[in-house]
Parts: structure tokens; sequence; C-alpha cells
């Protein structure tokens, strides 16, 4: 176990709280059709998302030095090793966003009532979120998912294909930049060129969430707000899309190397 450094388990702390954030965020949704305030609801939803993406730019530098500090021999399986934990923190965040989803309903619900009441004032929201008061009703509202918490759930009911891109785009996400920087150790003559294609295949995971995955969520919640849908069902595919988020964490394990070859590949065209 050589290769499971200090700064391995720190930067893979680090993947773990940004992808529980990432899987926090579906709870935003399910919170602004429960108190019936969805433009609020996904003024908070982008600022989660706004806060695991600069986190995610935070933490690439340190992820690439790993690259620089593997030893000399056996480096392709020494740096694989390490980014496979990196993988594996991704799927242990998105479990503990999980497991926290129905508290942060709860806790999402009185913030969006909050920032509706403050007329969108985010540092009142942070104030009050942070406030030991907040904390200990926090505390209180804490539970965890249970049997009646899927009552109701049926496979029926669940898009097929949301729930595929959302897992593809998913492992997309998680390894752009794994892979791309795993690309400059398979052709070191484009080693440049490997690493900065990190920000396109990111770029297009996202315009692929954004087109295909997030309009959908966002309809449904308008349907309940105005009584065409229920909340049921909003709920249901709320956690079809955790899920299909956890399967992608897990099928990033399997995409890691074939993207980093497809990416070394790719960059012969380009040089």
């Amino acid at each position: 176990m050589e290769f499971l450094s200090e700064k391995l388990i720190y930067i893979s702390l680090f993947i773990l709280i940004i992808h529980t954030i990432e899987t926090l965020a579906y709870a935003v949704r399910l919170s602004g059709a429960r108190v019936g305030l969805i433009a609020s609801a996904l003024s908070l939803f982008n600022l989660m998302v706004i806060v695991s993406r600069m986190a995610n730019m935070m933490q690439q530098p340190f992820t690439g030095s790993l690259v620089d500090t593997a030893p000399d021999t056996n480096t392709l399986a020494f740096v694989e090793s390490q980014y496979r934990v990196i993988i594996g923190a991704s799927t242990i965040g998105t479990l503990a966003g999980i497991v926290l989803l129905p508290t942060f309903v709860a806790l999402f619900s009185r913030s969006i009532i909050h920032l509706s009441r403050q007329g969108g004032s985010v540092p009142s929201l942070f104030k009050t979120f942070f406030s030991l008061e907040y904390i200990r009703r926090g505390l209180n509202q804490m539970h965890f998912p249970n049997k009646s918490y899927l009552k109701g759930f049926s496979l029926s009911r669940i898009p097929k294909r949301l729930f595929l891109i959302n897992m593809v785009v998913t492992a997309i996400y998680t390894i752009g930049v794994l892979s791309a920087l795993y690309a400059a150790l398979l052709e070191p003559d484009r080693a440049s060129t490997a690493i900065m294609a990190s920000g396109l295949i990111n770029g297009v995971a996202t315009i692929l969430l954004v087109v295909f995955v997030d309009p959908k969520i966002s309809v449904m919640a308008d349907d309940v707000i105005h009584k065409r849908g229920d909340y049921l069902t909003l709920k249901n595919v709320s956690l079809m899309m955790v899920t299909s988020r956890l399967l992608g964490t897990l099928l990033a394990q399997v995409l890691f190397i074939p993207g980093a070859q497809y990416i070394a590949w790719f960059t012969q065209f380009i040089v």
C-alpha cells in the first residue's frame, strides 16, 4: 500500500465532500416543490453547484501533483492505484449524500423559506445556516432513509433513458481530469495537450447534464407546484437520479483506463 500517501488521503476526503455536496443538490428541488418556492430553490441549487465546481477546480492541481511525485519505476501502475482510490472516494461521497438526503430535504426546505423571506440575501442565509441554533435544529432533523421513505417507489415509473444518461454523464465527469492526467503519462510527448483536454471533457459532460437531465427534473418540480404532477413521482425520480449517480461513479472505475487511452489517441490529431 505504498501508493496510499497522506496527500492522497487529503485529496480523497476533498473529493468525498465534493460528491456529497453534488448528491445533496438533488434534495434542493425536492425541498422547493415541498414548500412551493421552486425559483428560490433553483437559486440555492445553483449556489451548491457553483461551490462544488469551484471546489473541484481547486483540487485539480493537487491531483495533478500525484503524477509529478510518482516514482520513476512502475509509474503507470502506481498512479492508476492512486487515482482509483480517488474514484472510490467519489463513490463513498455519493453514498453519504444518499444517506443524508432525507435530512437535507428538511433542512433545505427551511433554508429556501428563509432565503425567500430575506429577499434572496445569500449572506443572510449563510449567517443563519451556520448559527448554533440552526445547527441544533439540523441535528434534531437528522434521520436516515428507511422503508417508509421508499414507500410508493416503483421501478416501472423510472425514466430509463434519463437514468442511463445521468449515469454516463456522472462517470465522464468523475474521470475527466483523472483520465486526462493518466493520458499524459501514456503519451509524454503530448502531455500538455492531453492535460488540457480535461476541460473539454468536463465541459461536454456539463452540457449533456444541462441539456438532457436538469430540464426534465425542473419541469417535474414545476408540475408539482402547479398541481399537474405529484410530489411522490418527483421524489421517486430524485431517488432514481442519486442511484444512477452512484452507479455512474462505479462505471467510472471501468471507463478510467479506456478513457485515458482514448484521450491519448485523440491528441495525435491535435498536435
